[in-house]
């Protein structure tokens, strides 16, 4: 059997009781439609006649006495439609941000769990004198330092300086590219 991977909007929906009056004070009508009671508990409902749920949406405010801050947090949070997201930067960044492989290094360093270094990154990350695991600020940090120190307008007539930016600028790319996957 399929697992269905979104969930109906169907199972969010409330059923009205049988034979309830409106919530709204003194209406003698049936409470036939449901509106949620606070922005904390979206499950918890009045049940209102048509036009008293119309009139509690029109005033309803999700944000009611939540603080800036809150609000705030509330609207980042929803970007990411409330779910935890990934560090930019591939796989590579993920193992290097993931704190559950604290006193594992010589483990993964056998190389039987983690694939191996391409050559030409191996050759990258020497010239530009770093080593794995590495982010993509530290590489930009790196890279920085480095290009200013070999620029051409800082060493005039220095062809090696200008022939170590180019390998410098080359090797940046290559790991960069590693890097983002």
């Amino acid at each position: 059997m399929k697992k269905t991977r979104f969930i109906p909007l169907d199972s969010f929906q409330a059923s009205p009781p049988k034979h309830r009056l409106c919530d709204h004070d003194g209406c003698p009508g049936m409470g036939e439609f449901s509106a949620t009671k606070s922005a904390t508990n979206l499950r918890d409902y009045y049940w209102f006649c048509l036009d008293h749920v119309r009139e509690y949406n029109k005033a309803w405010d999700f944000y009611k006495g939540m603080s800036t801050q809150e609000i705030e947090a509330s609207r980042v949070s929803d970007v990411t439609w409330n779910r935890p997201s990934w560090p930019v930067g591939g796989w590579h960044t993920l193992l290097e941000n993931a704190t559950f492989l604290d006193g594992l290094q010589s483990f993964f360093k056998s190389g039987s769990h983690l694939p191996a270094v391409p050559p030409e990154v191996q050759k990258a990350l020497s010239i530009l004198e770093l080593a794995l695991p590495l982010t993509i600020e530290v590489l930009k940090k790196q890279y920085k330092k480095l290009a200013k120190r070999h620029h051409p307008d800082l060493n005039p007539n220095d062809k090696l300086a200008e022939e170590r930016l180019k390998d410098i600028n080359e090797s940046y790319q290559v790991v960069k590219k590693y890097l983002n996957g």
